[in-house]
């Protein structure tokens, strides 16, 4: 596909949480066949005095999320359901187990099919476009995976707990879209007919004094990095070690009056962050680039109240939403990622 196709786009340059548990990583197997992409609707093209030659390949740059079919630069490095590692949350049949076993939930919405995604509400009937969706969308919700890596985040929400979500942001910045983000991911309860979903691949946040961050992190000379532990092997992660957290020392706030503490994330997966975001308030512009905040100007460390919620329009934390949930937690720099993206949409032709 030619690059000037993807100018009719949008050029910028630029968890559904679960509990962790320590279960051994399966071993190798032959990655499946790519799956075919899903309704991939590409921008018509733009006449040039260089047309390519018909039947030539042209590359995607490899930074594309899809929107509404629509392909849609992000700068940061992306892999779409149909690229390997295969996130794929299309599939109907668990990713980390034989194929032919089909993964049942009875406690979603569609009782008795394998899907763990479903339509958004008011869908025309001739599909999704980006500026049908641009109406529809208008909440960005931020989690955290408490899987560590995002091969773990995909397994848990995939095959053990029927969810989804629409992208996924590992230690090292790749960005995993395993939805196009016209569907309604199950991320986030009365948030999912107006989201989209971020997992951000960390383990979390805890009481002052858990064990848990000691397990998960080692002070070095140069900061403090991840230590993945032993049954997870590489992660999965595509970049190979070691990463390091942003700040070196942990941090520690406030979430629905409880005191916390955690890591901080890296500043690869704060870079993917902020450009992820400014490319999807470009793409649908009611996720307007700021977080709830109290009368002094500070993001709200509560969850909204029903009537705060139904007006708000623009990036939240799964605490945000539901009383019961504590991400993406203390050390979320929420200035550091909205200021990012409000530059880079300044900046953006």
């Amino acid at each position: 596909m030619h690059a000037r196709a993807l100018a009719a786009g949008l050029l910028l340059v630029l968890a559904a949480c679960s509990s962790p548990r320590p279960v051994a990583t399966p071993a190798p197997r032959p990655e499946p066949e790519p799956a075919p992409p899903r309704v991939v609707v590409l921008p018509e093209p733009v006449a040039t005095p260089t047309e390519p030659a018909v039947g030539s390949v042209h590359h995607r740059l490899g930074d594309e999320i899809m929107v509404a079919g629509q392909l849609v630069h992000t700068g940061a490095p992306v892999r779409l359901w149909f690229d390997p590692p295969h996130y794929d949350a299309y599939r109907v049949t668990y990713r980390f187990a034989p194929e032919g076993e089909r993964a049942y939930d009875p406690g979603n919405s569609d009782v008795g099919t394998p899907n763990r995604y479903s339509d958004r509400p008011n869908k025309p009937d001739t599909g999704w476009t980006p500026q049908a969706l641009a109406q529809q969308v208008d909440q960005l919700v931020m989690h955290y995976d408490v899987c560590g890596v995002s091969r773990s985040c995909f397994r848990v929400l995939h095959d053990l707990r029927g969810l989804s979500i629409h992208f996924m942001v590992d230690v090292d910045g790749t960005i995993y879209q395993t939805l196009d983000v016209a569907e309604r991911a199950r991320h986030a309860t009365i948030a999912n007919d107006r989201s989209v979903g971020i997992e951000i691949a960390q383990i979390g946040a805890y009481p002052p004094g858990s064990d848990t961050l000691d397990d998960w992190y080692e002070p070095t000379d140069a900061g403090t990095m991840i230590t993945l532990p032993a049954w997870l092997g590489d992660g999965g992660v595509r970049t190979p070690g070691p990463w390091h957290t942003s700040r070196p020392d942990r941090v520690r706030g406030s979430i629905h009056s409880g005191t916390l503490e955690q890591h901080d994330f890296t500043d690869a997966q704060y870079d993917s962050l902020i450009k992820l975001t400014a490319a999807l308030n470009a793409a649908l512009p009611d996720i307007r680039l700021d977080a709830p905040r109290d009368p002094a100007g500070n993001v709200l460390n509560r969850t909204l109240d029903p009537d705060e919620f139904r007006s708000f329009r623009g990036v939240l934390g799964h605490y945000h939403i539901q009383r019961n949930k504590i991400d993406p937690g203390p050390a979320f720099d929420w200035e550091r990622v909205l200021r990012g993206a409000r530059e880079l949409r300044d900046r953006a032709p």
